[in-house]
């Protein structure tokens, strides 16, 4: 995904002058901290070129010094510059100011993706994602955990009428023009743009290859079904189209199953994991929690397909630990017994089912 970053202009300079007169030895300063400092922005951009055995030459080349210089830097026998620190954060879209946490305590500084307002925009943030998914599904030990409040989206990025669907309910919710001239779904599929859909499935086809922990609870189906019934109930999606799209879901439900059961994505390659827990005590809020052995990060939803991504290293691992503990008072269905396991997917079927009766009779649903 892709995230712009808040920050104040103004302040930038006075604060990389701040952080970064830190490195040089000076009487108001101790040397030892100064070293610890630089040693903690060296480790941040090797975590970011996660390439050790060029890294030094890769130094160099950014700062135009000799080898010998980018090794004496590396090794902190020679302090950086002010004007190197700064180049060297730009090209590694490095934030000092996260690095450094300048500023309150209790206050940290956060992304934001940019706001989708048409198909061009939809599909630069599948394109975007994509970019930044598959660096991750060539690392090692890398996993996400996802509190699921709807369906997760990798579930629904296949060429399926729910893929299209919720391409659909995605952009009808930020685009004025669609909502003013009552685009139907039937209308949608007609003129969707190829390169649309085959970038949406690219996407859910990088999904495969990152070992995935699911919270879901007996609601999580419930968003998908209510936007289809609400769409239906309006005029704006076709009985037979509904139908499908039920089918589909239906689909989604029994894969989930079955990647539940032998723990693992069932299209992988690499053999990603997969587990899925059942938990009945909080409602989950769609946060994507990415673990590498280098940091953490996770997304909070903003707006439709936007997300707040963190990677305040302290908030992070607050939330990791929120996580752990929903997932220690969660059931693990692959370790729950085969009949809490059935119970739960048989009575997701069974609330699909009863959206199929709501569709094929016409009657609005106010309650699954």
């Amino acid at each position: 995904m892709y995230f712009a970053i808040f920050d104040n202009p103004l302040t930038k300079m006075w604060r990389y002058s701040f952080i970064f007169c830190t490195f040089y030895k000076t009487n108001d300063y101790p040397a030892s901290n100064s070293q610890k400092m630089q040693n903690q922005f060296i480790k941040s951009l090797k975590a970011k070129v996660q390439n050790n055995t060029s890294f030094v030459e890769e130094i160099a080349s950014v700062l135009d010094i000799g080898y010998d210089a980018a090794y004496r830097r590396i090794n902190l026998k020679t302090n950086l510059s002010l004007e190197e620190g700064v180049i060297l954060a730009k090209h590694y879209n490095l934030s000092l100011n996260k690095l450094f946490e300048v500023g309150s305590q209790n206050s940290i500084i956060t992304q934001i993706s940019p706001r989708i307002v048409d198909e061009i925009g939809l599909e630069n943030f599948f394109t975007t994602s994509i970019n930044n998914l598959t660096p991750l599904t060539k690392l090692k030990n890398v996993s996400i955990i996802y509190s699921a409040k709807d369906i997760p989206i990798f579930y629904t990025l296949k060429d399926s009428y729910l893929t299209r669907y919720k391409m659909y309910v995605w952009l009808k919710d930020v685009n004025q023009d669609m909502t003013k001239n009552k685009v139907s779904f039937d209308d949608f599929i007609e003129n969707i743009p190829d390169s649309l859909l085959q970038k949406a499935i690219k996407l859910g086809e990088t999904y495969n290859y990152i070992s995935i922990k699911e919270l879901w609870n007996d609601s999580t189906i419930l968003g998908s079904l209510q936007q289809v019934l609400y769409y239906f109930n309006s005029g704006l999606l076709s009985k037979k189209l509904a139908l499908l799209i039920c089918d589909d879901m239906e689909e989604v439900i029994n894969h989930v199953e079955k990647q539940t059961i032998h723990q693992t994505i069932l299209d992988s390659k690499n053999k990603a994991s997969y587990d899925l827990y059942k938990n009945d005590l909080h409602t989950m809020n769609n946060t994507i929690f990415v673990k590498t052995p280098f940091q953490s990060v996770f997304f909070q939803p903003y707006m439709v397909l936007t997300y707040f991504k963190v990677e305040h290293q302290p908030t992070c691992d607050r939330m990791y630990e929120f996580l752990r503990k929903q997932m220690a008072n969660s059931k693990q269905l692959v370790n729950a017994g085969e009949r809490d396991r059935t119970l739960f997917f048989s009575q997701m079927l069974h609330k699909v089912n009863m959206a199929r009766e709501k569709i094929n009779i016409g009657v609005e649903l106010s309650f699954i």
